[in-house]
């Protein structure tokens, strides 16, 4: 048995009272009337316990003793330990007894014994000690004695000072330890129960019945829960072919709930959105374009997910985007219906416009609409020779969907495949993907988008991929980006007896149109900037493209010898020139920083880069100066002047006024605009180094704009490239134009056209030129852009529109 006691008295000291905590009984024994003479130490006077530093291990709140009360039922055993922590911690260490000497201590306690002097320290001498004490607890003589001094106290005063504070913080971390160890060993007692409970009543993890231990192997039950799994996977993807693919799948029998009541994660339907009801999942989905109606297609009443997603890390925010998609598919099949109200057709029956109207009556939009923006909406229908399944297959591949629109694509990427689709096929696929699409001008910010596309398979032959935007990027430079939005948009490509396929394209969005230039406003407003038609013309122009360069015997007009494999080569070689043509213009690709200079106009943009040397990328500073103007001629008269190389001297002032003579001509397609040329320099009266010089240019021209992008290349590599040789190697820095109608109404000129509405009017009217250089200032990266660079350059683009108007008799 252990004891543990202390000794109470009142003032005058004659009674003492020795309280005792007995660990064999919940109550507490007071033994009282012990006389002070039975005691192993002489009573001590209350003033004793003045200095708290010694009261911390000597005295209890004796106040307190006679309000618990020490005999009977009153005294509780946790009051009285809360009353020493609560002292203990009210006690600073700041009160001091003067402890007597060495000597002193040694002689023996008797009631003779004189009473103690205690002193208690001024305010400012315990901030002293304590700001000492931070510094250092374990002072030396010297110090000891230069703080006595500076505080005057004695030596012994300022070393027990210390040695009291040492072991207050010494119980404290202590009984905080202890704390720590007691609430550890809490929870392993807990834990020890909760295992001790589940070895009484285990339970399979596989099937959640009762476990009945050593009658199965480990192998054994490892197949359990892996067949469980199993059949849950397989129930998901049966929610999900109901919903998306629209082709009933069963479940496996088996002892799990019904699919109708079985909660699952990405369930579309599921979760506070509507569910699929027996007679909805049991509906087939197909397309009837003899009729232009969904055929037994069941259209549930969109709802209103949230379409700006941080990330796609709970199955709850991807049943949203699930249900997004799929309120955007629908969406898309009513807007692709022939003979709907809801379109306008434009006079030349080239393209339709969306009625608003009729469409804010007839649909509930996946998205809202944000005040303050303009909203497009057209449709444009064509042929291709891409058949359905291989079109949605390049359409959910991002390189492949860049490639297959050049020009219109500044960069693509695919941010989160949620489904990859079904069957080895894309049917079903659903990936979040960010796209920067553009106009070679740098008077129209490029439009960055971040959208779900779908992708779905709606009977044999008919597949269609839609787009619908799920958060606007704004992140970029305020005069490179434009703020937009892409409502439910895409295509519905139905594969043709005649080996053909017939492609129905809607585009719908809203866009920022503060952000661009007023030269360009009617020119977006028509549609032909960004619309369905100039995706469907665009299209159309590269599959005849990759359908002549693949072709063995192909429409060219050589004047040497090229083999197949040289086409394909030069193919490669040329769409990487465009390609950094666009993003010389419109800041893609690369990390372009622009360069403020005071007599460029706003017409015009100056940008710098850092070329890394590697294949085809030249080393040092790269300057692209790029200026858009409006040229009062049609565009195919203008495009006819640039495009040709006899007449390239009369603008070309990089030709030193010498004639282009072409060496190898490859047609593009039927078009006789769209082509890949090489051209040398007349020989006669040039340089050395100038008949070494070979210029490759490719032309790409239809109804809704024209691009003629040229580089200089030297005879050696191209000689290796015509032999079907790697192309990548090539080093080029190209320069061009880009041509686009002006849309402008009946006007004379871009100063009578601003604020007014308008439509485009083919084979009338001015065009909007832009004319883009990439030069080469230093080969070394760390050089700085000089003045007499920029004048240089500015003075090569002003002479070249200059030649431009002379050539054209427009001045």
């Amino acid at each position: 048995m252990s004891f543990g006691g202390f000794f109470a008295s009142g003032s005058g000291g004659g009674d003492a009272r020795l309280l005792v905590d007995s660990p064999y009984s919940n109550n507490n024994m007071a033994i009282s009337a012990i006389h002070h003479h039975h005691l192993l130490t002489p009573p001590i006077s209350q003033p004793v316990f003045n200095s708290s530093a010694l009261s911390l291990a000597l005295k209890p709140k004796m106040e307190g003793l006679d309000e618990m009360g020490l005999i009977g039922g009153n005294y509780h055993p946790g009051a009285m330990v809360r009353t020493r922590e609560e002292d203990f911690e009210s006690k600073s260490g700041s009160e001091n007894m003067e402890v007597p000497s060495g000597d002193e201590q040694e002689r023996p306690r008797g009631r003779s014994q004189k009473k103690k002097k205690y002193h208690r320290h001024t305010p400012f001498q315990i901030q002293e000690l304590e700001a000492s004490f931070k510094e250092n607890p374990h002072p030396d003589e010297k110090q000891r004695l230069e703080l006595g001094k500076r505080l005057s106290l004695e030596n012994k005063q300022v070393k027990f000072w210390f040695q009291n504070r040492r072991t207050q913080m010494k119980t404290q971390l202590e009984r905080h330890e202890n704390l720590i160890l007691k609430q550890e060993n809490d929870k392993l007692r807990i834990e020890n129960i909760a295992i001790k409970e589940a070895m009484r009543n285990p339970i399979c993890s596989g099937c959640g019945g009762a476990a009945i231990l050593g009658e199965i192997s480990f192998e054994e039950n490892h197949l359990r829960i892996e067949n469980a799994r199993l059949k849950d996977e397989l129930n998901r993807m049966c929610v999900l072919t109901n919903k998306f693919i629209g082709r009933p799948l069963s479940p496996l029998p088996g002892p799990f709930p019904p699919m109708s009541n079985f909660n699952l994660e990405l369930a579309v339907g599921r979760n506070g959105f509507g569910g699929l009801g027996p007679a909805e999942a049991a509906l087939p989905i197909g397309y009837d374009f003899s009729t232009g109606v969904p055929n037994a297609l069941h259209v549930m009443p969109p709802t209103k997910p949230v379409a700006s997603m941080a990330g796609l890390d709970t199955p709850f925010e991807k049943s949203l985007l699930l249900e997004l998609a799929s309120n955007a598919m629908n969406e898309l099949l009513k807007l692709t219906q022939i003979d709907n109200p809801l379109w306008f057709r434009s006079l030349d029956g080239s393209c339709e416009a969306l009625n608003f109207e009729e469409y804010t009556r007839t649909i509930t939009p996946c998205i809202d609409t944000k005040p303050g923006l303009r909203t497009e909406g057209t449709r444009a229908i064509g042929m291709s020779t891409i058949n359905s399944a291989d079109f949605a297959e390049m359409m959910m591949e991002a390189n492949r969907w860049a490639d297959m629109f050049p020009g219109m694509i500044g960069s693509c990427s695919t941010l989160d495949v949620i489904s990859s689709g079904m069957g080895g096929s894309r049917n079903g696929a659903l990936q979040l993907m960010h796209a920067e699409i553009q106009i070679i001008s740098p008077l129209v910010p490029t439009r960055q988008v971040r959208f779900l596309r779908f992708s779905k398979q709606h009977g044999d032959g008919v597949w269609a991929v839609v787009d619908v935007s799920v958060d606007a990027v704004t992140d970029g430079h305020a005069h490179t980006t434009m703020h937009c939005r892409r409502f439910p948009s895409g295509c519905v490509v139905q594969d043709m007896p005649n080996g053909y396929s017939k492609v129905t394209w809607v585009e719908h969005a809203e866009y920022d149109e503060s952000s661009v230039h007023h030269l360009y406003r009617p020119l977006l407003r028509s549609g032909m900037g960004f619309g369905a038609q100039k995706w469907v013309a665009t299209l159309q122009r590269q599959c005849d493209f990759l359908a002549t360069i693949m072709s063995s015997a192909g429409p060219s007009e050589d004047h040497s010898v090229i083999t197949p494999n040289g086409k394909r080569s030069m193919a490669k070689l040329v769409q990487r020139m465009t390609h950094n043509f666009c993003a010389g213009v419109c800041a893609t690709m690369h990390k372009w920083e622009v360069v403020q200079v005071g007599n460029m106009g706003e017409d015009a943009r100056l940008m710098i880069r850092k070329g890394v040397h590697g294949p085809g990328e030249p080393s040092g500073i790269i300057l692209s100066a790029t200026l858009s103007v409006w040229i009062p001629v049609q565009p195919q008269q203008l495009f006819d002047l640039l495009q040709n190389e006899e007449l390239r001297s009369r603008w070309d002032l990089l030709s030193h006024g010498g004639q282009m003579q072409q060496m190898v001509c490859i047609a593009k397609g039927q078009d006789s605009g769209n082509r890949i040329s090489l051209s040398c320099a007349n020989a006669s009266g040039g340089t050395s180094n100038q008949s070494n010089m070979l210029i490759l240019q490719e032309t790409s021209n239809d109804a809704f704009g024209s691009l003629i992008v040229s580089a200089a290349v030297d005879m050696s590599s191209m000689n290796v490239v015509m032999n079907g040789g790697d192309s990548s190697c090539v080093t080029i820095l190209p320069s061009g134009f880009a041509i686009v109608p002006d849309c402008f109404p009946d006007a004379t000129g871009p100063n009578e056209i601003v604020g007014k509405e308008s439509s485009c009017h083919d084979g009338s009217g001015g065009s909007l030129l832009t004319v883009s250089f990439q030069i080469m200032v230093s080969d070394l990266p760390a050089a700085k852009l000089t003045v007499e660079s920029v004048e240089t350059v500015n003075n090569l683009i002003t002479r070249t529109i200059q030649g431009i108007k002379e050539a054209l008799h427009c001045n």
